[in-house]
């Protein structure tokens, strides 16, 4: 059986770092005053929720030897009046925490989202889209836990620890330090179990990314697997990943779950041993309403162990989330703003390649690439595919940086201006036309939000889109879904046509941008593009022919080098490498 890719993990498994933990915690500084106040009320309500004992100590030692009927009911309102306040207090907490705790994530997804749009083209050529999914969606929903009840629970549970062992120390010194017997053996229980249960839910984080990326995977690519009948086998890929994900969260919830036995029955032992060594000490000073209250505190004591044990696991368990949401947030764009780079001013689109090369690691695309285009120009790139068109245009908008060499606009190097100031003069349609949710007035407006409608309306026919929008049953507010599915692929071409043009660019670079138009709509398509690129700087590639025939400058690119260049006539004559081409497409018929 192959091996199946989407079961390997691929990330490292990294170092437990409370640095993490840190990091997270800085998002809640906007709301230290909030939190603080929090904390507060939860002192006090842990402190009335732990006067209980010691109001039923008062009242087995004093109130009933006296047959006091007043001081009962006393007491008992007291009691009444503690649960009360320690209701109301949780009722605050959990809506303010939530509140907080969520702000925080929402704040956080906000920062890899905003990051995720810096990234360069590289991050996302080499990593599956589900698994960047997971990070943005699944990891940072599994902090909101941690994050409203975590931290305010371990200021609370501490406070009450050593209320509690205030009040037993007051009661019995000598059982005080018979319950204390068993918190070195739970302390050993905790060493043993928190690398296990670190390494166990990070390999669980690994699976789930795993998984997310197959199902995103398989969804994206479905048309394909019922294309080629391939569902059996992707089911056993599936449930080659959805096991290895079910075996990972046994592992994990298994080691998870021995902590709180563990508590649990060492508690059970040591009050055990206190009453044991409690009720032989009765009339030897201790009272038995002292007593009753010990045990009391002693299940208290064990309890806020248990929470801080828990509040242990949700650090482990987020830790392994948290490592790799800032390891996404920690990555760096490979193409950056130099930080002294200047605005481009606005151009007229004259673009130089000076002895350019280009790679990916160790494969080279494109090798000394040399190229004048005069503002106006049309260029056209032909060639096999992969022989570096693609990559070429690519570079002008900074997509990817040079290894060597310069890309020069209006003779400024674009490698010393902002990103920003110079793709906003670029007007690019890619190979694999993308189209958003929502209306088709919006996807046509996606880059240039203040147009008017009029003016939407305008692009669309300029490349011939407006007569099948106007055909669909709401025109221009049509809703289209993600991807543009309820569209044909020349469809969501003219489209993206449309919404590069609106943009008005001094450059405009269309990739294919004519391959999936009928023979009709393109013939209609040329005479439009003839208005609208002129006096503007235009690089097209396709690999019809017929689409490119008065271009300014045709290159024809093989293994990333420009082997010839010229006018569409002047190649044809030449007879060389774009004749042959020129040839196979229109047989003995030379088109000039």
């Amino acid at each position: 059986m192959a091996r199946n890719k989407f079961n390997v993990d691929e990330e490292l498994e990294t170092p437990f770092s409370f640095l993490h933990l840190k990091r997270l915690f800085s998002y809640l500084k906007p709301y230290k005053t909030k939190i603080i106040l929090t904390v507060l009320i939860m002192l006090v309500a842990s402190g009335a929720n732990l006067i209980g004992p010691y109001l039923i100590k008062q009242a087995i030692d004093q109130e009933i030897p006296k047959k006091n009927i007043a001081g009962l009911v006393l007491l008992s309102g007291i009691y009444l009046v503690a649960l009360v306040l320690t209701g109301i207090c949780m009722k605050y907490r959990i809506r303010m925490m939530s509140q907080i705790g969520q702000s925080v994530i929402e704040k956080l997804r906000a920062d890899l989202f905003v990051h995720l749009q810096k990234l360069s083209f590289s991050f996302y050529d080499s990593r599956p889209h589900g698994k960047i999914l997971v990070r943005v969606v699944n990891y940072v929903n599994s902090l909101s836990d941690l994050l409203s009840n975590g931290l305010i629970n371990l200021i609370t549970d501490i406070f009450s620890l050593i209320v509690i062992l205030g009040f037993m120390f007051s009661l019995d010194l000598k059982l005080t330090l018979f319950a204390m017997a068993g918190f070195p053996i739970l302390a050993t229980v905790i060493f043993f179990i928190k690398n296990a249960q670190r390494k166990a839910w990070q390999d669980l984080s690994n699976k789930q990314s795993n998984m997310n990326a197959y199902i995103h995977e398989s969804i994206n690519g479905m048309k394909v697997t019922q294309a080629f009948v391939r569902e059996e086998e992707n089911k056993r890929i599936f449930e080659d990943v959805s096991d290895g994900y079910r075996h990972s969260w046994m592992k994990a919830v298994r080691i998870q779950f021995l902590l709180w036995p563990s508590i649990e029955n060492i508690s059970v032992v040591t009050v055990s041993l206190i009453y044991v060594i409690g009720m032989a000490s009765i009339g030897q000073g201790i009272t038995v309403g002292a007593l009753v209250a010990f045990v009391g505190y002693l299940w208290m004591f064990w309890s806020p162990l248990a929470n801080i044990g828990n509040f242990y696991n949700a650090i482990i368990n987020a830790m392994a989330y948290l490592e790799r949401i800032f390891e996404m947030i920690d990555e760096k764009p490979t193409v950056l703003s130099h930080p002294h780079a200047s605005e481009l001013k606005t151009i007229n689109g004259k673009v130089v390649f000076d002895n350019v090369v280009f790679g990916y690691e160790k494969e080279r695309i494109l090798d000394q690439i040399n190229l004048k285009v005069n503002p106006g120009d049309t260029i056209a790139l032909v060639g096999a595919t992969g022989s570096g068109k693609t990559t070429i245009v690519s570079l002008i908008s900074r997509f990817y940086d040079v290894n060597s060499g310069q890309i020069m606009i209006d003779d400024v190097d674009i490698s010393t201006v902002t990103i920003p100031s110079l793709r906003k003069q670029m007007g690019v349609m890619l190979q694999d036309p993308f189209i958003f949710s929502g209306s088709i007035m919006d996807n046509i407006r996606y880059g240039r939000l203040n147009a008017t409608d009029e003016e939407v309306i305008q692009a669309a026919k300029a490349v011939q889109a407006h007569p099948f929008i106007i055909g669909l049953k709401e025109g221009y507010q049509t809703e289209v879904n993600e991807r543009g599915t309820r569209l044909s692929t020349g469809q969501r071409q003219l489209i993206s046509f449309a919404r590069a043009l609106l943009a008005d660019p001094k450059i405009l670079i269309l990739d294919e941008a004519t391959s999936s138009i009928d023979t009709e709509t393109e013939l209609a398509l040329q005479q439009g593009l003839k208005t609208l690129l002129a006096g503007r700087t235009s690089f097209i590639i396709a690999h019809r022919l017929s689409t490119i025939q008065t271009a300014t400058k045709i290159l024809f690119i093989d293994k990333g080098k420009i082997l010839e260049e010229g006018t569409h006539e002047e190649l044809v004559n030449k007879k060389g490498f774009y004749w042959k081409l020129n040839l196979a497409q229109h047989g003995s018929q030379e088109v000039c």
